[in-house]
Order: C-alpha cells, then structure tokens, then sequence
C-alpha cells in the first residue's frame, strides 16, 4: 500500500516545468510513465481526495512506492521521450502496444544510381521513398514480385550488383534489365521506377497511359518482343485492378489513416485501417485490456492520444489522419507538433468530415467491432482453461502468470536453459530468458536447473511465477523441488508435464497417439486434462515454446562453435573475419552454399580469400 503523506511530502518539490514522471512499486518496477507540461501540478492530481479517477487510475495509486522525473525543454519532448519509456519498460498501467510485430514496408532507394525496391520494416527518416504499411510480408513480397516482372526493376543487394561481371537469371529470364552490366542507361531505368512508383501511389491509369505509349513506340522501332513485354505488363496492371476496391475518389493523392475503437469492461479494441491513394490496403486491431472505452471515467482524447503516440513511433505518419473524436485544441496541437517531429511533415488531424470520410469510419468501427468480439471470444476461452488449470492442478490463485523452464546439450557439451513466461495464457516474449550454464562441465541437469532457477529467482524485479513447469516425469519433478527448498522458495507452486504412450498399431508396432500426464508434487498418481481442452493446449504451448527456445539457443551455440573450428585452419583469416562470417552466415552449411561472391562482398575480405575459404570448407 502506498504511503500516501511521505509521497506528497516528494511531489511538494518537483519542479512546475515540463517533463516525464515514472511511478514505481515496492519491487523498483516502472508500473506507469506519463507527461506533463507542470509536474508538480500533474502528479500531485493522482493524490487529490476529490478527483473521480477511474477504476485503473485508483489501483495504479494503490501500488506506487517511488516517483520520480525527467525534465524536457519542451511538452513536445516530454511526450517524444515518454513513448519511448513505454516502449522500452512496457509498464502495467499504461496503454501499450503489445503487438510487437512491426508493420511491412516498401522502400524504394531513390537515391541509388539504380534504385530497388524491398520489405522493411522500419520507417527511417533517410531520404528513400516508403509505402506502406501492408498487412503482410506475403502482401509485400508479392507486390515486389509483380514490380520486378512489370517494370523490370532490379532485385539484388547493393553488395551483389557491384560484383557482377555478367548478367544474373533474372534477366536471362526477363524480369530484370541488367543495369549490373550496362545493359540499361540511367535514364532508362529511371523511367522504370517511375511507372513503378506511380503504380505504388494509385496512379495507375497513368502508368497505363506511359506503357501504351511506350508499346506503340517499340512497335513501330518494330522491336516486337519488347512491345510484346510491355504489353504483358499492361495486361498484369489491369489484372491488378480487379482485385482492388476503391473506397475513396476524393483522396487519391493522399494517405489516410483512420482510427476507430470499441469496447467494454473487460478492454477495448482499437482499430487501424490504412487507406492508400483512396485503396484500404491494410487494416490491424490493438486490444487494450483493462481500458473501459464505454466507462464515463475513461477519457478517450487522452487515452486515444497515448496510442497514437506510441504507435507512429515506427510507423508511417500519413497525411490526414482522421478519428473518432475531436481531442481538442491542446492535444490537437500537442500531436501534430509530435508527429511533424518524427516524420518532418504535420499531418492534418480531426474527426470525420463529408460522407466519404464518415464512411471511412464506420468501416473502421465495424471492423473494430467484429475484431473485438472475436478477442473476447479467445479471452473468455483461455481464462476458462487457466480456472481448470488452477482447480485441476489445486493452486491457491489463478494462474495468471506460468514459467517453463528446459535445459540442453549434446553429450554434456553447451548446456543451455530456457525460460518461457506465458500471462493470461498467451506468450511475453519479453520476458523469455536464455541461460548458458556456467557452473558445471558435463551432462547434470540437476545442477544446470538449479543454477537456471537461482539465476532467475534473484530478479526480484519479476513477479513470481504462479505456476513452474516443467518437462518430464516424477525425477524432474523431484529435481526441481530439491532444487527449489535449497533455495528456500518451495512455495512456489509446480507441475511436470510428460507424454504417456496410449495406443498402438501392433502390426507396425509403432505409436499412433499419446497422452500428457501432469505430475504433482506429494501425488502418487498423474492428472490429465481433456483432449483439445483450453487448459491442456495452454500447458502444451507454453513447454513445446520452452523447448522450441532452448533447442534454438543450443543449435546456435553448436553451429557458432562449429563454424569457428571449421575456419581456424583457413590462411589469412583471423579472429575478426570469422566473427564478421559468423554474424553474418550463422552456419556452417550457410557459408559452404555460398557463393564467392557473396563472400567477398562482405566488408574486409576479397575474391582470393573467399575461394580459399570455399576451397577448405568443400
């Protein structure tokens, strides 16, 4: 419980200037970072008798333990500098983006003497055209499919094109025009990525319009293969036409983002629907839990504005961005100086106007709607198997959050352990934890499971688990809570998990299904749970995942091992090279099916090195 008085006596002497305020609790943890333009006036609001806070507003004050800021110049700072902090703690009482799936992309390197096109993923303000974001990488690479067959754009690195003496497949195959060799002249080329671009922007009538003059032009030159190309071309961009709906004529030479929410007590789901030269081309839902967008106590111009905020810290600013609701003169101006900042233009921000617009919003809402019923369907689905959970298994509170751990090795060589954090049964990625074991040489997975649960039991700044799982039968089961008493915790609650072989085909003599058996401790015989139950696919999910992550950090260290001894023969190549191939092969079998090219390619080496390194590796 917070200590109310001696945290008044600190906010008495904070400044009245702008900046950024971090609340933490009794564990040192950052539970909640907002901005202001005065301090002192706004954090002293959370301790006022009379405020109507929220519901949330009311626990967050309950667990502060420590406050403390960092002063900006400006307000626009203070709230640059607090998505950042979100962004980087993810503190439980803010609004937070927990999909961590950055957006695709489409960069074009207009700079380049030849520029390309290729998914990215971030959005950088380095003087190359972006379109974007997509819904897909699918979508995205699909689209540089269609590009390179249509204008014949190049699809190698940088690094590949300045090797090359001769022409690729590609344009043996006739989707690239060679500007590698010369085939092409600049200006040439350049046309090429402007019917490219135009197409990306939703001029495709124009497009159209170019390559029949340019098809009538090569027809009359009476170089028909090449009018026969583009006349392909022609025919692949009205194909793409079928496929699109135009759902705005007035905002063609525009990018629109429209934002809409809905919501209940149990979260609110925001919805972001991407409009592109008057075409949705994506759309993607945030669920917010713990935000009751219908409560009165919840203002959505604040809450709305935190989003925003956090979300165009990667993403594309578009040109008109148009909400639900009107935020007001202050955080009207307060957004769009943040958003000028990050992309160096000031979208234009408001509520919808004209019955395109208007439109735009009710699809978004609809979409808002139907994805948040779809979350609170999967929602209520995994708190009912976290309730079995917790009453199969007797735990004295609801699972919320579940920690699996796994260890290996190869014949008692680079032991490694993993640990998986599930909350309210989905992954944190987060807070999942490799370990490489330091204190024994050899295969003893008792020691590497205590040394893994020591190293993690002293993170104090982590909720305890309120389930362990673990992987295995009754002797793992054993291991742990040996190890888990010497650690003087052995109220932590745990389970081992392990597959029971049920059926068979006698004749084959192999097995066709099997069980998952859960053993606990003080309990002679194993508990299951029903096939394809909520709870079981939880448990399942969270030990294959702690699997999967150990497995992967084990291959790594093996294959980084492998490679390292393989190269220790190879004349002239020192210490610094093999990490530069490591880093950027990652395997043996990777830089064995390389090519010297690639290799030489890469920074510090050359053609001679490289056929050395191929020589000894094959």
């Amino acid at each position: 419980m917070a200590d109310v008085e001696a945290l008044k006596q600190i906010i008495a002497e904070f400044p009245t200037t702008p900046g950024v305020y971090l609340m933490k609790n009794t564990r040192e943890q950052i539970i909640y970072v907002g901005k202001a333009k005065n301090l002192k006036a706004r954090v002293r609001s959370y301790f006022h008798q009379n405020a109507e806070h929220s519901l949330k507003t009311q626990f967050l004050v309950r667990h502060i333990h420590q406050i403390s800021y960092i002063l900006t110049q400006t307000e626009v700072e203070a709230f640059l500098l607090e998505a950042s902090l979100i962004k980087k703690h993810q503190p439980r009482y803010n609004i937070r983006l927990k999909d961590d799936k950055a957006y695709p992309y489409i960069r074009c390197s207009i700079q380049d003497q030849f520029p390309r096109f290729y998914l990215v993923r971030k959005v950088k303000q380095d003087g190359a055209i972006y379109f974007g974001p997509y819904t897909s990488g699918y979508a995205v690479r699909e689209s540089l499919r269609f590009l390179n067959q249509t204008f014949k754009i190049r699809d190698c690195t940088d690094a590949f094109m300045k090797i090359r003496k001769r022409p690729c497949m590609t344009y043996q195959i006739g989707r690239c025009t060679a500007p590698c060799v010369d085939y092409i002249s600049v200006e040439d080329y350049g046309e090429d990525v402007k019917g490219a671009l135009k197409f990306l922007r939703g001029r495709d009538r124009s497009v159209i319009k170019d390559l029949n003059a340019r098809m009538k032009k090569e027809a009359e030159l009476e170089r028909f293969e090449s009018a026969a190309k583009i006349r392909d071309s022609i025919e692949a961009i009205k194909s793409i036409w079928q496929k699109q709906v135009v759902v705005s004529h007035k905002s063609l030479d525009r990018d629109q983002d429209v934002v809409a929410f809905f919501g209940d007590s149990s979260g609110t789901l925001i919805e972001m629907l991407h409009v592109r030269a008057g075409r949705v081309i994506g759309h993607r839902p945030h669920f917010v839990p713990r935000l009751d967008a219908s409560s009165p106590e919840e203002d959505p111009r604040d809450w709305l504005t935190s989003f925003l905020n956090q979300y165009y810290v990667d993403n594309m600013v578009p040109d008109e961005l148009i909400l639900p609701v009107d935020l007001g003169s202050d955080l009207h101006k307060l957004l769009a100086a943040v958003l000028k900042e990050r992309s160096g233009k000031a979208p234009k921000i408001g509520p919808a106007h004209g019955e395109e617009a208007k439109k735009l919003v009710d699809m978004a809402l609809a979409n808002a709607q139907q994805h948040f019923a779809e979350q609170v369907t999967k929602q209520e689905g995994r708190r009912k198997g976290l309730q079995v959970i917790q009453e199969k298994l007797g735990l004295p509170r609801l699972p919320q959050r579940i920690e699996c751990y796994d260890i290996s090795h190869f014949q008692g060589s680079e032991n490694v352990g993993s640990q998986v954090v599930f909350e309210e049964g989905l992954p944190k990625s987060e807070d999942y934890r490799r370990y490489r074991i330091r204190s024994i040489q050899g295969s003893n997975d008792f020691a590497a499971m205590k040394e893994v649960l020591s190293r993690r039991l002293k993170h104090q700044e982590y909720e305890d688990p309120d389930l362990i799982v673990i992987d295995g039968g009754k002797g793992q089961l054993k291991m742990v809570l040996e190890a888990l008493k010497e650690l003087g915790r052995s109220d932590l609650p745990v389970v081992a998990m392990a597959k029971a072989r049920v059926e068979r085909d006698f004749q084959a003599s192999e097995v066709m299904s099997s069980q998952e058996r859960f053993f606990l401790p003080g309990r002679q015989n194993p508990i299951s749970f029903s096939k394809h139950s909520e709870a079981l696919e939880i448990l399942v999910g969270i030990r294959d995942e702690a699997h999967r992550f150990a497995i992967t950090y084990h291959r790594k260290l093996r294959e980084a091992k492998g490679l390292e001894s393989e190269l220790d023969e190879v004349v002239g190549l020192g210490e610094k090279r093999r990490i530069a191939l490591l880093k950027h092969f990652g395997s043996v079998e990777a830089l064995r099916s390389a090519s010297a090219q690639e290799i030489a390619a890469l920074k510090g080496f050359n053609p001679i090195l490289a056929e050395r390194i191929l020589l000894h590796l094959k």
